[in-house]
């Protein structure tokens, strides 16, 4: 090495420079996964929840209309009257997805059929990957035009892997990528330290856009909901299903109850007691006791695997509620009886079923009804059985 030529780390201020560009860069990697991984899981969260939880959503809209329809026809008021017809109007606007998924069967009926939609959340070995790959990757860790595009192109490819949970395709992503040498900056060169102060600028200002996406995606109504219980998402939307189930009935007796309460009587007086049958304005979801339950039926536990390890029924079907969507083309073209832990995630999955034309029925109750009725259990591995 000649006099002229700077020693590496010679410099105290470069030194202190090259370390806190590092730290920062992996700082901005390691934010830019972990806001790639919160908007796959809210999108999955998504999917899921209008899936399931969109007919509940649909039957409340519905029930909404019925109850201001039977009001304004009691009372005549104007006031009443415009707001049954807003109420109607919110329903028929909504779209009529029947008919849509019917025209788009008929466009693409010589097509291939799409791949059903899957929940998917990276597990550690794909968010490992996915972070070593981004670290090495980037485009923005260069600044030659022609190398920032041959890296966006590879890193979509990696967002794709990711995006589906693929740990063996980025494992393939990473072999393909070591196999191409990264240019290193000079670490000797005279403007080196206007680099690296540059280069500290830039990345705060990188970790700024992302920290703003985080913000943004956790304040979105689905990021709200994923908060409530981002470890246990499938509990969250029972929960939910269990409100909305709530909420219908009290609309459904709501609805009966002005439907059968003699005319001229005051919209608003419960006092009375009617006689009168009426017909349910709107279906309830097909149920039956744990009890009633013929020996023979087919039946679809959508329990998580815990659960279904602590106890379930011998021989029926095991399909967590976060899959039954993706495997619906593995139930048998029978008379389905659905079962959960107490029913409400077992809701969720008949009306999803019955919107998509299958026979299937709720068990109300659960697994504690069935164990309450004395049906009989098995537990995984010949433990002895229990509901979890």
């Amino acid at each position: 090495m000649t006099a002229q030529s700077p020693v590496r780390w010679s410099d105290p201020e470069q030194q202190e420079l090259e370390e806190r560009v590092a730290a920062t860069e992996l700082a901005w990697l390691t934010m830019d996964v972990d806001v790639q991984t919160l908007r796959v899981e809210i999108d999955n969260f998504a999917l899921i929840h209008h899936q399931l939880l969109g007919p509940l959503y649909t039957r409340l809209d519905e029930l909404d209309a019925l109850i201001a329809e039977a009001v304004a026809a009691r009372t005549g008021h104007p006031e009443d009257v415009r707001r049954a017809a807003d109420a109607r109007r919110q329903v028929d606007e909504l779209p009529d997805l029947e008919s849509l998924f019917a025209d788009i069967q008929e466009q693409e009926a010589a097509a291939a059929p799409p791949e059903p939609p899957t929940r998917v959340r990276p597990g550690k070995e794909a968010q490992r990957i996915y972070r070593d790959l981004a670290r090495r990757a980037h485009p923005d860790l260069s600044t030659d035009p022609a190398e920032q595009r041959r890296r966006s192109a590879f890193i979509a490819r990696v967002n794709e892997a990711y995006a589906y949970g693929d740990a063996k395709a980025l494992a393939q992503l990473a072999e393909e990528w070591s196999t191409d040498p990264e240019a290193a900056p000079a670490v000797d060169s005279p403007d080196r330290l206007a680099w690296l102060r540059q280069r500290l600028e830039w990345l705060g200002g990188k970790i700024a856009e992302v920290a703003a996406e985080q913000v943004r995606l956790e304040n979105t109504a689905m990021g709200e909901l994923l908060a409530l219980s981002p470890q246990d998402p499938d509990r969250l939307l029972e929960e939910l299903a269990e409100q909305l189930l709530a909420k219908a009935a009290a609309q459904q007796a709501e609805l009966e109850r002005l439907l059968a309460a003699p005319a001229g009587r005051p919209v608003d007086d419960r006092t009375e007691n009617p006689t009168q049958e009426t017909q349910t304005m709107f279906p309830q979801i097909p149920s039956i006791d744990a009890a009633a339950v013929p020996a023979d039926a087919v039946l679809l536990d959508v329990r998580e695997q815990d659960e279904w390890d602590a106890g379930h029924v011998d021989g029926a079907r095991h399909i967590p509620i976060g899959e039954v969507v993706a495997r619906i083309g593995e139930l048998p073209d029978a008379k389905l009886y659905v079962l959960c832990r107490v029913g409400g995630r077992s809701a969720q999955v008949v009306q999803y079923l019955v919107q998509q034309g299958l026979d299937a029925v709720n068990v109300d109750g659960g697994m504690f009804a069935w164990e309450g009725a004395g049906r009989p259990m098995v537990g995984t591995g010949g433990a002895e059985a229990f509901v979890l």
